[in-house]
C-alpha cells in the first residue's frame, strides 16, 4: 500500500491506532495511551504559544526512505507550510519532528525514526519521554534546548 491508500481505505479510517508504513509499504499499528495523547496536545498547544510563523500539526505524515512515518507532533514553517499543505504525506519533513515515547518503543526504533526525519530534511527532532521530560536533537547531536523554539519547557507537566 501506499500512504494515499491508506488514507482512503474505508476500513482504515477512524481506528484508535497510530498507523505508519514501513518500507515495504505494510501497515503497523501502534495503540495510544490517553497519557500518550496528553503529551502530544500540551506540545502542540505551547508550539502554537511559542511559534506564530507557522503550524503546529498533530499526527503530521512524512514520506521516509523506509516508509510514511507519523510524527506525533510536528511544526513547519509558513513558508514550507504552503509548498507542502495540499500533500497527502509531506514530501519534506517540517522543520521540528516530535516523538511522544511510548513504553512499546524501543530506542533502535526511535533512533531510526530521528535518522529518517533529519534525511527528510527535519532541522530538529525532539522526543518527549513517558515523565513529560524533553530531549531535543539537531543532525550533529543532542541540544540543551531548541535552538527553533528555545522558550520551550525543558519539561511538560499534565
Amino acid at each position: 500500500m501506499n500512504w494515499q491508500e491508506v488514507c482512503e481505505h474505508p476500513n482504515l479510517k477512524n481506528l484508535p491506532f497510530k498507523i505508519e508504513l514501513n518500507e515495504d509499504g505494510k501497515i503497523i499499528m501502534s495503540p495510544v495511551k490517553l497519557y500518550h495523547s496528553g503529551l502530544q496536545g500540551e506540545i502542540e498547544f505551547i508550539l502554537r504559544q511559542l511559534l506564530s510563523a507557522g503550524r503546529a500539526l498533530p499526527e503530521c505524515a512524512i514520506k521516509t526512505s523506509k516508509g510514511t512515518k507519523v510524527a506525533d507532533v510536528a511544526w513547519v514553517s509558513s513558508i514550507l507550510w504552503e509548498k507542502i499543505k495540499q500533500a497527502i504525506e509531506a514530501p519534506v519533513a517540517p522543520e521540528i519532528c516530535i516523538e511522544v515515547i511510548s513504553t512499546s518503543n524501543t530506542q533502535k526504533e526511535m533512533n531510526e525514526k530521528k535518522s529518517l526525519y533529519f534525511e527528510a530534511g527535519a532541522i530538529e527532532v525532539w522526543f518527549c519521554n513517558q515523565n513529560g521530560a524533553m530531549q531535543f536533537f539537531n543532525e550533529n547531536h543532542e541540544l540543551i534546548h531548541s535552538i527553533i523554539a528555545p522558550e520551550f519547557p525543558l519539561k511538560i507537566n499534565l
